[in-house]
């Protein structure tokens, strides 16, 4: 089903009486296995309404993503929670829909300094589970009273409702970007020093550390955005602040410091093609070097802290339980690639709190009574009290 209208998906919707199994682009299979007569969202296209001057981009969930890029850079804007191409790490073709993006909450380095993609919902139309039409929010920033039912939707792979129209925060394309590196630190360092940079009043927009780099060597990565004239200020004084973590390099050139932050956001390092399973690990950024020790001393493995280390990015061999394995460390394990034997034997997500995992379902019950849409897709196989 590809229903071309939010009137042919709600009619669809209210006349179901099996699962659904709702798809986008097709680029981002995140969460659990989940069957049921399949529904594309691409029929719902366009841009409705773009306000340049006001920030603010309303489009239809099933847009491609790059057609929306088009627009915003003619008008010098863009999405600044630089959403993750996943056709590399998770080895699938197809077209990435915006829709799908806020589906998964997709959000890269620059959420240090701007946030997440759930940040940047202000409005949304969406199908419930029963074939009514809903909005939430609005076109305007500051439009939210109550409840922003909207954030629900953010992350929740399709089991709230079926988004038709989200209206975006968009934000002007910085002018220019430094990239200081300094290489060779152990993670420890890299930890340290990114901690450092994050806590500077420079404004830092990414802060990523590889202990194998595009060059086969650790690097440490920290971005700053801006205007010319700012950029050489704080490039300067930062580069003296972390002179004493190593010897800093400053890159200026647009096409090396784009591809650089490219490799990191779409953790090209570990593109499908090498194989592997692949977890994303959230933690505190001190916490984080630990946490990559540990899991070292029982396997080999590969790493990409992302957002100072607070965010990891971690590829072990198959059918690896790593989240058995760093235990209580404060934090939360994702299995993003893997079998679907495996995905079912380990479970996608980390076990919720009890009262956490009731909340979350009686929200989803209340839009979609029926139990249709994405049908355990975000379950999580235990649950703790």
């Amino acid at each position: 089903m590809r229903p071309e209208n939010e009137h042919e998906l709600a009619a669809f919707i209210a006349s179901a009486n099996n699962p659904i199994r709702i798809q986008g682009g097709g680029t981002r299979p995140l969460g659990n296995p989940c069957t049921g007569e399949f529904l594309s969202t691409t029929g719902l296209t366009g841009i409705r309404e773009y306000e340049p001057g006001a920030l603010t981009l309303v489009v239809g969930a099933g847009t491609p993503l790059d057609e929306v890029n088009t627009v915003l850079r003619e008008h010098g804007q863009f999405l600044p929670f630089e959403p993750m191409d996943c056709r590399k790490l998770l080895g699938t073709k197809g077209v990435s829909t915006v829709g799908g993006l806020v589906s998964a909450n997709s959000s890269g380095p620059r959420r240090v300094l701007c946030g997440g993609c759930r940040d940047y919902v202000i409005g949304i139309r969406f199908v419930s589970g029963e074939g009514e039409f809903l909005t939430a929010g609005g076109r305007v920033m500051k439009n939210v009273t109550g409840y922003d039912i909207s954030k629900l939707f953010v992350g929740g792979l399709g089991t709230v409702g079926i988004l038709t129209e989200i209206c975006f925060k968009v934000l002007p394309i910085p002018h220019d970007t430094a990239v200081l590196l300094i290489n060779g630190l152990s993670d420890d360092q890299a930890i340290r020093a990114m901690i450092h940079a994050l806590n500077s009043p420079f404004g830092v927009s990414g802060a990523a550390h590889l202990p194998r780099g595009m060059d086969g060597h650790p690097v440490t990565m920290i971005r700053l955005e801006g205007f010319e004239v700012s950029i050489d200020y704080r490039t300067r004084e930062l580069t003296r602040r972390l002179a004493k973590f190593g010897d800093v390099v400053v890159e200026r050139d647009p096409v090396r410091t784009q591809a650089g932050w490219q490799f990191v956001r779409d953790v090209e390092l570990f593109e499908a093609a090498k194989g592997g399973d692949v977890w994303r690990v959230s933690t505190r950024s001190r916490d984080a070097a630990a946490l990559v020790d540990m899991v070292r001393r029982s396997y080999e493995i590969d790493v990409v802290y992302d957002c100072g280390g607070a965010v990891l990015w971690i590829r072990t061999r198959e059918s690896i339980d790593l989240r058995a394995l760093i235990g209580p460390l404060p934090g939360h394990a994702t299995l993003i690639r893997t079998s679907d034997a495996n995905k079912r034997r380990y479970g996608v997500f980390h076990p919720q709190d009890a009262i956490l995992a009731r909340l979350s379902e009686a929200v989803r019950q209340e839009f979609d009574p029926r139990n249709l849409l994405n049908r355990g897709i975000m379950d999580c196989r235990h649950q703790v009290n």
